[in-house]
């Protein structure tokens, strides 16, 4: 009996694990976050693009990890060349089908923070970000959130995109190809990384830690 209920309240605890994991998805918060900011400021919220969110994961790729490339006098930037060369055809967007990219909002530290603080205390912090973010010739928003296959550091990318967002970063077959590690926004990808998904997990994972001592002293 007490065997039998463990494996229902494992069984239980992957199921919730997997739902909190896809609801918490931290490169959807991010793009949450951005559209509150967005529509309390009078602007219209974006359509979550997944090609475009895809895109920005490989963005973020880009930078192999180094932290010194994104901000300050060394800051860099990736060539445009790179979208059509290497972004999209890594994703399976569909080259022809690639729009503007109307602004970026990239920001890297050694540590992992929730989408909230990383967006107001990282990514919007001048007025030049500012002024990215309200801009009006944005007509859609893709997101990512990566870390390394050991943890930090961590990046966040937000890319806007011009276009219609029904016809444009259109991803071949309806899917963008897996990235690994971290997530991007629009999707039902789960994401890896032990950092990020540890704050979103956790509850979960004590709570059956709970539950399994309890049971297994019944």
């Amino acid at each position: 009996m007490a065997m039998a209920t463990w494996i229902l309240l494992t069984s239980l605890f992957f199921i919730s694990a997997s739902a909190a994991d896809s609801k918490n998805n931290p490169a959807d918060e991010l793009v949450s976050v951005l559209n509150r900011n967005r529509t309390a400021h009078k602007s219209s919220a974006l359509p979550d693009n997944a090609g475009l969110a895809c895109i920005a994961i490989q963005y973020i790729k880009a930078y192999q990890g180094k932290c010194d490339d994104v901000g300050g006098s060394n800051a860099k930037v990736p060539a445009d060349a790179e979208f059509v060369e290497n972004f999209a055809p890594n994703c399976g967007v569909q080259v022809t089908t690639l729009a503007p990219i109307t602004g970026r909002l990239i920001a890297c530290q050694s540590h992992y923070i929730s989408p909230k603080e990383a967006f107001s205390e990282l990514l919007i912090h001048n007025q030049r970000s500012l002024d990215i973010l309200y801009s009006k010739n944005h007509t859609q928003v893709g997101a990512a959130v990566s870390g390394s296959d050991g943890g930090g550091p961590y990046f966040w990318c937000i890319l806007f995109g011009g276009g219609n967002s029904t016809n444009s970063f259109v991803l071949d077959g309806g899917v963008a190809k897996s990235q690994r590690p971290g997530c991007f926004s629009g999707t039902d990808e789960e994401c890896s990384g032990v950092g990020v998904l540890a704050n979103y997990l956790w509850p979960y994972t004590l709570g059956i830690s709970f539950l399994m001592a309890y049971v297994f002293v019944l």
